[in-house]
């Protein structure tokens, strides 16, 4: 959502900052730099699961900003200053600092909130999933990987080949779980294109001991009993600051941050976020 509403920022920001920040890190003497990037490169991609060598589509601001950066900052890479692009799928999972505008947190929190889940599309699109623990255990790999395990240079998919959903089988999952919630497709919905699977075989070669631990049951136990903890109820949650989008939308029209998402330094002094 935030690439689609702020496509030129998203270039800025996804892109251009980043390529900054590798070539700052490689001035600075840093031997490891990690990029997260994502599977959503492949765009929609019918077939057999992609991996590493398969043709890119990417369909949004975000996953253009995404692979652009990993071609930029390819030429940086060297024996001295190892570069991983580690493609990561959706993201779900409870953290501190939880989001909600992440499909299967989406879904729990509606569970939890209302006991019932809108699929907005005909709930067939294919998305791969990993909790943000392994995405943890994913960048630690990469941060100490040796530059001759997968070469100076490292684009790959980091999750496992087993977790690819379909959308429906992700609420329906959560159905499974907490019994009696009520799962609506939308079957007239026009096709969502963002629809694929993934290989993680390279990543299974390359990280044996840093393999993804948390499946979907443990991410959505997890989610249904950290909501409830906080005693969640928000029916409306998807107007509250646990979106991304509404959270930057508010400050903008708070006048906290200016039209190129950067603080108003007087407003925003004291200010922690």
């Amino acid at each position: 959502p935030m690439g689609n509403a702020y496509e030129e920022i998203t270039h800025e920001i996804n892109y251009e900052a980043s390529v900054r920040v590798a070539k700052l890190a490689r001035e600075a003497g840093v031997e490891s730099f990690v990029f997260a990037s994502s599977c959503s490169v492949y765009g929609y991609a019918e077939g057999s699961a992609r991996d590493e060598k398969s043709e890119l589509n990417p369909l949004t601001a975000y996953a253009k900003s995404k692979i652009n950066t990993e071609k930029a900052i390819k030429s940086l890479a060297s024996d001295e200053f190892a570069v991983t692009c580690l493609r990561f799928p959706t993201a779900c999972g409870m953290s501190d600092r939880l989001r909600l505008d992440l499909v299967l947190n989406d879904f729990v929190a509606a569970a939890v909130a209302t006991r019932k889940i809108s699929i907005l599309s005909d709930g067939t699109p294919w998305r791969p999933l990993i909790d943000v623990k392994d995405m943890a255990r994913a960048i630690d790999w990469a941060i100490c990987r040796d530059a001759h395990n997968g070469h100076a240079f490292l684009a790959i998919n980091a999750g496992r080949t087993e977790w690819n959903y379909q959308i429906k089988d992700l609420a329906e999952s959560v159905q499974a779980i907490m019994p009696g919630i009520e799962v609506s497709l939308n079957k007239d919905a026009q096709p969502d294109k963002r629809s694929y699977r993934v290989n993680f075989d390279m990543y299974k070669q390359l990280a044996p001991d840093h393999q993804p631990q948390t499946d979907l049951k443990r991410s959505i136990t997890e989610l249904k009993e950290g909501l409830e903890r906080i005693d969640f109820k928000d029916s409306d949650f998807r107007e509250s600051d646990r979106m991304r989008l509404k959270v930057l939308s508010g400050l903008r029209e708070a006048s906290l941050l200016t039209d190129r998402f950067e603080w108003h330094s007087r407003k925003s002094d004291g200010l922690k976020h």
